[in-house]
């Protein structure tokens, strides 16, 4: 149709609509009953899944972009896109190609998810977070407004990380050539909690259903089930009983 481009080449299932002016690229695969917004743009190979809710302007399957000086993006040839089943995509969402998602996954609105990330079932990308290449996302994460997850990183499953959640990679700040040997994000083991305007440093392990307060300057490991606050973050005690991961009822 004149008011959208789809490639030839593309797959599209029964009962999925595309809005005006969207851009479907060369071998596409979309599945049944997906809605594709006004303005989005599937890049070449994209995989989608059945049910899939684009939503208006998204780009999804984007190359990266590699300046002459980047310390952590690298050329290669990417794996296409893959989104599975009943994931919903926000508004102006930037979702690279090499990146894979879960099912039932929600990306909200502005947020951008580099190549080489895994993002696991259930999990939810808050509006405008950045999730930068080389992560590791588990199930049932919630990573809400205006979070930064940085290169090199692993979130394992149900770990909570509050807006505006900061985190580094780089100890030597962007200066001498040793830095490159050393790269290294962050680990939020399973059930990690951290707050609000929190900041973990490179390298850092968040362990086990640990706490992080809001605002918390993290410069070295927090153990298992504990909580810390402050700047720097030192230790403030136990998390209660009640809020410990198992306790909740949650399915696995």
């Amino acid at each position: 149709m004149e008011n959208r481009m789809i490639d030839p080449s593309a797959v599209i299932g029964a009962n999925t609509n595309i809005g005006y002016y969207a851009v479907v690229g060369r071998d596409v695969a979309i599945g049944a009953g997906c809605v594709i917004g006004h303005h989005a743009v599937i890049h070449d190979g994209t995989v989608l899944g059945d049910n899939i809710r684009v939503d208006d302007g998204a780009v999804i399957g984007k190359r990266p972009m590699r300046a002459a000086n980047s310390a952590v993006t690298k050329d290669q040839e990417l794996p296409v896109c893959r989104i599975a089943a009943d994931c919903i995509i926000g508004a102006g969402a930037i979702i690279y190609r090499g990146a894979a998602l879960g099912r039932k996954v929600l990306v909200a609105d502005l947020a951008t998810i580099r190549e080489n990330v895994t993002i696991g079932d259930f999990t939810i990308v808050g509006r405008g977070v950045a999730i930068e290449n080389f992560c590791t996302i588990g199930r049932y994460c919630k990573l809400e407004t205006n979070a930064y997850i940085t290169a090199y990183s692993r979130l394992e499953d149900r770990v909570f990380v509050a807006p505006c959640v900061a985190t580094s990679n780089d100890n030597y700040v962007g200066r001498t050539e040793e830095r490159f040997k050393h790269f290294k994000g962050v680990t939020a083991a399973r059930g990690a909690r951290i707050g609000v305007n929190a900041t973990i440093l490179p390298g850092k392990t968040v362990a086990a259903d640990a706490l992080v307060a809001a605002g918390a300057l993290v410069t070295k490991d927090v153990p298992a089930g504990r909580v810390v606050a402050g700047v720097p973050a030192r230790d403030f005690g136990e998390v209660p009983e009640a809020e410990r991961l198992d306790n909740q009822g949650w399915p696995e």
